[in-house]
């Protein structure tokens, strides 16, 4: 049997322990404590590497990936965007990852008299896939990310302007936090189909709460006015304050149309 076949076999029958000192070994270079299902996870994942290479090591061709490390990149993804946690603890630990593979494969190169290009032919495909890895990893955390990011932003447009139904005709919108165009664009896109579909006669725009006094406010607050006009529904403005007063002066728009008390409570009273 080749010296090769005899690195095969001996990656295959001790896949489980060389996982193990991989794993140990980084964890030791780093100064690194991670929890145990992490640490078996990682001693899986390794099992099935060796388990790959002592397959058909000779004939692997560069492009062929265990999908086992391809499962384990996106899960090391997964576990740093869920926990809020930063990619680089996950990045920093290949180059370690490397030093240790190098020193095992070298020396089992040596037990079993390989060549020198038989060695670097070894490293060279273990390098490529964990090379393969990382790019996985950071492209997964980069896509987890977007879609986690997207998701918040449109929880909190939800939240801005939440629909507050308080009688059988009039339903509350109470808007809060700072806004920009998207909140616009939400509230006309969104927000107003639902509150046409639950048949109200008056909707009680609460702007107490929301950090807003350009001129787009402005404009945006006209445009919703007739909007509801058009179907039939009163809109109400309330908790203006002073600096969005001024806005709509200066603006030169005219808001007479639009009704405003100081508070909901008033502005309740004041539906006949």
């Amino acid at each position: 049997m080749s010296s090769s076949k005899l690195v095969e076999k001996y990656f295959y029958q001790n896949a489980e322990p060389l996982a193990i000192e991989v794993v140990e070994s980084v964890l030791q270079r780093m100064d690194l404590d991670i929890p145990n299902w992490e640490k078996e996870q990682a001693i899986h994942m390794y099992t099935e590497l060796f388990q790959f290479l002592g397959e058909a090591l000779i004939e692997i061709k560069l492009d062929k990936i265990p999908d086992v490390l391809m499962e384990w990149s996106y899960k090391n993804s997964e576990m740093q965007v869920s926990s809020g946690g930063d990619i680089t603890d996950i990045i920093l630990r290949y180059s370690p990852t490397r030093d240790v593979f190098n020193d095992i494969i070298t020396r089992i190169s040596i037990e079993h008299d390989l060549t020198v290009k038989e060695n670097a032919d070894i490293l060279k495909r273990i390098n490529h896939m964990l090379d393969i890895s990382m790019n996985e990893t950071m492209l997964s955390f980069k896509r987890m990310s977007d879609k986690c990011k997207t998701e918040t932003e449109q929880q909190l447009l939800k939240l801005s302007a939440p629909i507050v139904p308080i009688k059988d005709e009039i339903v509350i919108l109470p808007l809060i936090g700072s806004f920009e165009e998207k909140h616009f664009e939400n509230i006309r896109e969104n927000v107003v189909p639902k509150i046409v579909d639950m048949h109200v006669s008056y909707v009680i725009l609460d702007l107490s709460g929301a950090l807003m006094n350009s001129i787009q406010t402005t404009d945006f607050l006209c445009q919703l006015q007739h909007t509801f006009e058009l179907m039939g529904i009163h809109l109400i403005l309330t908790g203006m304050r002073p600096d969005m007063v001024q806005t709509i002066i200066r603006s030169g728009i005219d808001g007479s149309e639009i009704s405003s008390f100081a508070t909901v409570q008033q502005a309740v009273e004041n539906i006949k």
